[in-house]
């Protein structure tokens, strides 16, 4: 899997899914626990959906 999550993107997306979870742990809704998905994109720095959207927000690396 190629890196399709730049920088702010995967800070962004692990921010919000701690915070999804954290809520829902305090006995917010049970939807909350969506919050697994942008943290584990986050972390890993791949997210499916993009490859089918076409986007990435990955910087581009120059070729040497």
């Amino acid at each position: 899997m190629k890196s399709n999550v730049g920088g702010i993107d995967k800070i962004l997306r692990i921010l919000v899914g701690i915070a999804l979870i954290a809520w829902a742990l305090l006995g917010g809704p049970i939807w909350a626990w969506i919050g697994v998905i942008p943290l584990a994109t986050g972390l890993m720095g791949w997210c499916p959906l993009y490859p089918i959207l076409g986007l990435s927000t990955c910087p581009l690396k120059k070729k040497d």
